[in-house]
């Protein structure tokens, strides 16, 4: 491994940078960090770039980077300074990589998961997860919602993002398109709708969750076939958004299968 001891040095200068989405958009690169997500990065496909690890942790992962190095990555041994530098967490895991963007085409599947402006990094990851868990085929995100590449957001979806498609652009336009194509659109509402009562319905689904505040937008409630709640026994006014994308998740399609 080859050493680097400055915050100038180019290679950490632009895998700092992939902290900025736009800088993402740009070099086409997303960061990932720690040994379990970087693995689950290759196996899925993604090619891995520059990789630092942290020399006080060097020892650790020395089989770990020469693994790296046969993956085609230039791996780097550093100050640990460098990998806080570049990381966004006040503990890093010792090891970074800058990966290729996933590049994901092709039709949308028969169940998407979309987000409303869902602006939480931990709510949009989760629910990325949980899409991947329950079968759905794709993840829309819509403008005003957290950077789906982001750190915070990968660390929620714990190696999903690499495997379940993500599309990002302006939602009513997206969701009209499903529409025309025969999907049925089910967003979550407060004067929806209790789940339980939902008619039946098709095979081609698009589950909208909306902004933790205000909810599905009217541009894209008013696309809605079907608008659905959850139902609140206690004193709660609403659910965490990511709890209500994973219940409703189920209850229309796995749990519908099993019945």
């Amino acid at each position: 491994m080859r050493e680097i001891s400055s915050n100038q040095n180019p290679i950490v200068k632009g895998m700092r940078a992939l902290r900025d989405g736009r800088a993402r958009a740009e070099q086409g690169r997303l960061l990932v960090e720690g040994e379990k997500m970087i693995r689950e990065a290759v196996s899925c496909g993604l090619t891995p770039f520059d990789a630092l690890v942290s020399a006080p942790k060097g020892e650790k992962f020395a089989l770990f980077a020469a693994w790296l190095e046969e993956q085609g990555s230039n791996v780097y041994l550093v100050p640990e300074r460098l990998i806080e530098a570049v990381s966004d967490t006040k503990s890093p895991q010792g090891v970074v990589a800058a990966f290729s963007m996933p590049v994901f085409a092709g039709e949308a599947g028969e169940k998407v998961i979309a987000l409303d402006a869902v602006q939480d990094p931990g709510n949009v990851g989760t629910i990325w997860r949980t899409a991947d868990a329950a079968g759905f085929s794709t993840l829309y995100v819509g403008e005003g919602s957290a950077d789906p590449f982001s750190l915070k957001v990968q660390r929620s979806a714990m190696g999903s993002a690499f495997r379940l498609p993500v599309r990002m652009g302006n939602l009513a336009a997206m969701l009209a398109t499903l529409k025309a194509k025969g999907y049925q659109i089910v967003a979550g509402a407060l004067d929806g709708m209790e789940f339980r009562a939902c008619p039946p319905l098709g095979r081609r689904l698009a589950v909208v969750i909306g902004n933790e505040a205000r909810g599905v937008s009217p541009e894209v409630l008013a696309l809605a076939d079907v608008r659905l709640r959850l139902p609140m026994r206690g004193g709660a006014e609403s659910l965490n958004a990511a709890v209500a994308a994973g219940i409703l998740m189920y209850a229309l399609t796995v749990l519908r299968e099993e019945e």
